[in-house]
Protein backbone atom coordinates (compact mmCIF):
# COMPACT_ATOMS: atom_id res chain seq x y z
CA UNK A 1 0.00 0.00 0.00
CA UNK A 2 1.58 3.25 -1.13
CA UNK A 3 0.43 6.85 -0.89
CA UNK A 4 -0.49 8.76 -4.09
CA UNK A 5 2.28 11.00 -5.41
CA UNK A 6 0.51 14.22 -4.44
CA UNK A 7 0.23 13.01 -0.83
CA UNK A 8 3.88 11.97 -0.86
CA UNK A 9 4.81 15.51 -1.84
CA UNK A 10 2.44 17.12 0.68
CA UNK A 11 3.90 15.01 3.47
CA UNK A 12 7.37 16.28 2.66
CA UNK A 13 6.48 19.99 2.96
CA UNK A 14 8.74 21.74 5.46
CA UNK A 15 11.26 18.89 5.48
CA UNK A 16 14.53 18.47 3.62
CA UNK A 17 14.24 15.34 1.46
CA UNK A 18 17.33 14.18 -0.40
CA UNK A 19 17.65 11.00 -2.47
CA UNK A 20 20.65 8.75 -1.89
CA UNK A 21 22.16 6.72 -4.72
CA UNK A 22 25.48 5.28 -3.69
CA UNK A 23 27.05 1.93 -4.44
CA UNK A 24 24.84 -0.61 -2.69
CA UNK A 25 22.77 2.07 -0.91
CA UNK A 26 19.50 3.52 -2.20
CA UNK A 27 16.86 5.54 -0.38
CA UNK A 28 16.21 9.03 0.89
CA UNK A 29 17.13 11.21 3.83
CA UNK A 30 14.29 13.06 5.50
CA UNK A 31 15.55 15.83 7.76
CA UNK A 32 13.37 18.08 9.95
CA UNK A 33 14.35 21.65 10.71
CA UNK A 34 16.87 21.97 13.53
CA UNK A 35 17.56 18.23 13.52
CA UNK A 36 20.41 17.46 15.86
CA UNK A 37 22.70 14.52 16.36
CA UNK A 38 20.68 12.87 19.13
CA UNK A 39 19.71 9.97 16.94
CA UNK A 40 18.63 8.67 13.56
CA UNK A 41 15.88 6.33 12.35
CA UNK A 42 16.44 3.65 9.70
CA UNK A 43 13.06 2.96 8.08
CA UNK A 44 12.23 -0.17 6.05
CA UNK A 45 9.05 0.07 3.97
CA UNK A 46 6.46 -2.62 3.46
CA UNK A 47 4.77 -3.84 0.29
CA UNK A 48 4.80 -7.62 0.43
CA UNK A 49 8.49 -7.66 -0.63
CA UNK A 50 7.33 -6.93 -4.20
CA UNK A 51 6.22 -3.28 -4.24
CA UNK A 52 6.45 0.22 -2.75
CA UNK A 53 9.46 2.34 -1.93
CA UNK A 54 10.93 4.89 0.46
CA UNK A 55 8.89 7.56 -1.32
CA UNK A 56 5.53 5.76 -1.07
CA UNK A 57 5.91 5.52 2.70
CA UNK A 58 6.42 9.20 3.37
CA UNK A 59 3.15 9.38 5.36
CA UNK A 60 5.00 7.36 8.00
CA UNK A 61 8.61 8.48 7.58
CA UNK A 62 7.87 12.20 7.47
CA UNK A 63 5.62 11.89 10.52
CA UNK A 64 8.35 10.10 12.47
CA UNK A 65 10.86 12.79 11.46
CA UNK A 66 8.54 15.56 12.65
CA UNK A 67 7.46 13.87 15.85
CA UNK A 68 10.97 12.86 16.93
CA UNK A 69 12.87 15.83 15.50
CA UNK A 70 15.36 13.31 14.10
CA UNK A 71 16.63 12.42 10.67
CA UNK A 72 15.11 9.40 8.96
CA UNK A 73 16.89 7.33 6.36
CA UNK A 74 14.26 5.39 4.39
CA UNK A 75 16.02 2.59 2.55
CA UNK A 76 15.05 1.29 -0.89
CA UNK A 77 15.83 -2.41 -1.11
CA UNK A 78 15.61 -4.65 -4.21
CA UNK A 79 12.15 -6.09 -4.78
CA UNK A 80 11.00 -9.61 -5.56
CA UNK A 81 10.52 -11.59 -7.72
CA UNK A 82 13.52 -10.19 -9.62
CA UNK A 83 15.47 -10.11 -6.35
CA UNK A 84 14.65 -12.95 -3.98
CA UNK A 85 15.79 -13.70 -0.44
CA UNK A 86 18.30 -12.71 0.88
CA UNK A 87 18.62 -9.66 -1.41
CA UNK A 88 16.35 -7.37 0.64
CA UNK A 89 17.94 -8.43 3.93
CA UNK A 90 21.42 -7.94 2.47
CA UNK A 91 20.56 -4.37 1.46
CA UNK A 92 18.99 -3.30 4.76
CA UNK A 93 21.96 -4.84 6.58
CA UNK A 94 24.27 -2.83 4.32
CA UNK A 95 22.24 0.31 5.07
CA UNK A 96 22.66 -0.24 8.82
CA UNK A 97 26.42 -0.70 8.48
CA UNK A 98 26.55 2.36 6.21
CA UNK A 99 24.94 4.49 8.93
CA UNK A 100 27.44 3.18 11.49
CA UNK A 101 30.36 3.85 9.16
CA UNK A 102 29.02 7.38 8.61
CA UNK A 103 29.52 8.06 12.32
CA UNK A 104 26.16 7.14 13.85
CA UNK A 105 26.68 5.16 17.02
CA UNK A 106 24.47 2.02 17.11
CA UNK A 107 23.07 3.25 20.42
CA UNK A 108 21.75 6.32 18.59
CA UNK A 109 20.00 4.34 15.83
CA UNK A 110 16.36 3.23 15.89
CA UNK A 111 15.13 0.78 13.26
CA UNK A 112 11.49 0.79 12.15
CA UNK A 113 9.33 -0.76 9.45
CA UNK A 114 5.87 -1.89 8.47
CA UNK A 115 4.41 -5.19 7.21
CA UNK A 116 7.12 -6.92 5.14
CA UNK A 117 9.42 -4.11 6.24
CA UNK A 118 8.55 -4.88 9.86
CA UNK A 119 9.56 -8.48 9.26
CA UNK A 120 12.82 -7.25 7.75
CA UNK A 121 13.40 -5.13 10.87
CA UNK A 122 13.30 -8.30 12.97
CA UNK A 123 15.48 -10.24 10.50
CA UNK A 124 17.94 -7.35 10.53
CA UNK A 125 18.21 -7.42 14.33
CA UNK A 126 18.91 -11.15 14.22
CA UNK A 127 21.56 -10.74 11.55
CA UNK A 128 23.30 -7.89 13.39
CA UNK A 129 23.29 -9.91 16.62
CA UNK A 130 24.56 -13.09 14.99
CA UNK A 131 27.30 -11.16 13.16
CA UNK A 132 28.56 -9.88 16.51
CA UNK A 133 27.96 -6.21 15.66
CA UNK A 134 26.59 -3.63 18.06
CA UNK A 135 22.80 -3.56 17.94
CA UNK A 136 20.62 -0.48 17.45
CA UNK A 137 18.98 1.15 20.45
CA UNK A 138 15.48 -0.06 19.65
CA UNK A 139 13.10 -1.29 16.98
CA UNK A 140 9.54 -0.41 16.00
CA UNK A 141 7.43 -2.90 14.04
CA UNK A 142 4.11 -1.85 12.52
CA UNK A 143 2.09 -5.01 11.81
CA UNK A 144 5.19 -7.04 10.90
CA UNK A 145 4.80 -9.93 8.47
CA UNK A 146 7.08 -12.31 10.31
CA UNK A 147 5.80 -15.74 9.25
CA UNK A 148 5.82 -16.55 5.54
CA UNK A 149 4.47 -20.06 6.09
CA UNK A 150 1.09 -20.86 4.49
CA UNK A 151 -2.01 -19.88 6.48
CA UNK A 152 -5.33 -21.60 6.12
CA UNK A 153 -8.82 -20.10 6.21
CA UNK A 154 -9.04 -21.08 9.88
CA UNK A 155 -6.16 -18.80 10.92
CA UNK A 156 -6.70 -15.96 13.38
CA UNK A 157 -8.82 -13.12 11.96
CA UNK A 158 -9.10 -14.76 8.54
CA UNK A 159 -12.69 -13.54 8.25
CA UNK A 160 -12.08 -10.13 9.87
CA UNK A 161 -8.99 -8.70 8.16
CA UNK A 162 -10.17 -6.23 5.52
CA UNK A 163 -6.85 -6.02 3.70
CA UNK A 164 -4.50 -8.98 4.20
CA UNK A 165 -6.02 -12.40 3.47
CA UNK A 166 -4.59 -15.89 4.08
CA UNK A 167 -4.34 -16.47 0.33
CA UNK A 168 -2.15 -13.35 0.04
CA UNK A 169 0.58 -15.27 1.84
CA UNK A 170 0.46 -17.94 -0.83
CA UNK A 171 0.66 -15.26 -3.52
CA UNK A 172 3.43 -13.04 -2.15
CA UNK A 173 5.66 -15.39 -0.14
CA UNK A 174 6.91 -17.56 -3.04
CA UNK A 175 7.95 -14.45 -4.97
CA UNK A 176 10.30 -13.53 -2.12
CA UNK A 177 11.33 -16.99 -0.98
CA UNK A 178 12.73 -18.47 -4.17
CA UNK A 179 14.58 -21.58 -3.03
CA UNK A 180 14.62 -20.52 0.63
CA UNK A 181 12.50 -22.22 3.27
CA UNK A 182 9.69 -20.34 4.99
CA UNK A 183 10.93 -21.86 8.25
CA UNK A 184 14.32 -20.13 8.00
CA UNK A 185 14.38 -17.65 10.94
CA UNK A 186 15.88 -14.95 8.68
CA UNK A 187 12.90 -15.39 6.34
CA UNK A 188 10.25 -15.89 9.02
CA UNK A 189 11.64 -14.37 12.23
CA UNK A 190 8.72 -15.79 14.21
CA UNK A 191 10.84 -18.97 14.38
CA UNK A 192 13.93 -17.22 15.79
CA UNK A 193 15.52 -17.11 19.23
CA UNK A 194 15.17 -13.63 20.73
CA UNK A 195 17.92 -13.42 23.31
CA UNK A 196 20.05 -10.32 23.50
CA UNK A 197 17.95 -7.95 21.40
CA UNK A 198 17.17 -4.28 22.09
CA UNK A 199 13.71 -3.06 23.17
CA UNK A 200 11.00 -3.61 20.58
CA UNK A 201 7.62 -1.93 20.09
CA UNK A 202 4.90 -3.80 18.19
CA UNK A 203 1.77 -2.10 16.88
CA UNK A 204 -0.91 -4.27 15.30
CA UNK A 205 -4.66 -4.26 14.72
CA UNK A 206 -7.01 -6.50 16.67
CA UNK A 207 -8.62 -7.59 13.40
CA UNK A 208 -5.67 -8.50 11.18
CA UNK A 209 -4.22 -11.93 10.54
CA UNK A 210 -0.74 -10.68 11.42
CA UNK A 211 -1.81 -10.15 15.03
CA UNK A 212 -0.49 -13.61 15.87
CA UNK A 213 2.96 -12.75 14.43
CA UNK A 214 3.36 -9.75 16.73
CA UNK A 215 1.93 -11.55 19.74
CA UNK A 216 4.18 -14.58 19.31
CA UNK A 217 7.39 -12.58 18.96
CA UNK A 218 6.43 -10.18 21.76
CA UNK A 219 6.08 -13.19 24.07
CA UNK A 220 9.38 -14.65 22.85
CA UNK A 221 11.23 -11.41 23.60
CA UNK A 222 9.78 -11.29 27.11
CA UNK A 223 10.57 -14.97 27.70
CA UNK A 224 14.18 -14.30 26.68
CA UNK A 225 14.42 -11.53 29.28
CA UNK A 226 14.13 -8.69 26.80
CA UNK A 227 11.92 -5.61 26.65
CA UNK A 228 8.90 -5.60 24.39
CA UNK A 229 5.78 -3.46 24.20
CA UNK A 230 2.70 -4.65 22.34
CA UNK A 231 0.07 -2.09 21.36
CA UNK A 232 -3.12 -3.56 19.89
CA UNK A 233 -5.43 -1.04 18.19
CA UNK A 234 -9.07 -2.01 17.85
CA UNK A 235 -10.63 -2.58 14.45
CA UNK A 236 -8.24 -0.66 12.19
CA UNK A 237 -6.79 -1.77 8.85
CA UNK A 238 -3.43 -3.38 8.25
CA UNK A 239 -0.72 -0.68 8.47
CA UNK A 240 -3.21 2.03 9.32
CA UNK A 241 -0.25 4.27 10.16
CA UNK A 242 -0.09 5.00 6.42
CA UNK A 243 -3.38 6.89 6.84
CA UNK A 244 -1.80 9.63 8.93
CA UNK A 245 -3.64 12.94 8.41
CA UNK A 246 -6.88 11.05 7.74
CA UNK A 247 -7.39 8.51 10.55
CA UNK A 248 -7.05 9.59 14.20
CA UNK A 249 -5.65 6.19 15.20
CA UNK A 250 -2.81 6.67 12.72
CA UNK A 251 -1.69 9.90 14.33
CA UNK A 252 -1.96 8.37 17.78
CA UNK A 253 0.03 5.30 16.76
CA UNK A 254 2.82 7.38 15.23
CA UNK A 255 2.94 9.62 18.29
CA UNK A 256 3.33 6.55 20.51
CA UNK A 257 6.01 5.14 18.23
CA UNK A 258 7.89 8.45 18.33
CA UNK A 259 7.63 8.54 22.13
CA UNK A 260 9.04 5.00 22.31
CA UNK A 261 12.00 6.01 20.15
CA UNK A 262 12.62 9.18 22.15
CA UNK A 263 12.62 7.40 25.49
CA UNK A 264 14.89 4.63 24.22
CA UNK A 265 17.40 6.48 22.03
CA UNK A 266 19.00 8.98 24.37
Amino acid sequence: MGAPKILQDICAIGLDVKPVKETGIRGEWITPKNAGTDGVILYIHGGGFVSCSARTHRPITTALARKTGRRVFAVDYPLAPEHRFPAALDDVYAAYKWLCEAGWEPGKIAVAGDSAGGGLVLSLLLRIRDAGLNLPACAVCFSPWANLSPRGPECLNAARDAMFYPENVAEFAPAYLGAASASDPFVSPVFADYHGLPPVLFQVSSTEILLEDSTAIHNKVLAAGGISELEIFDDVSHCWQMLNWFVPEAGRALRQAADFILKTVR
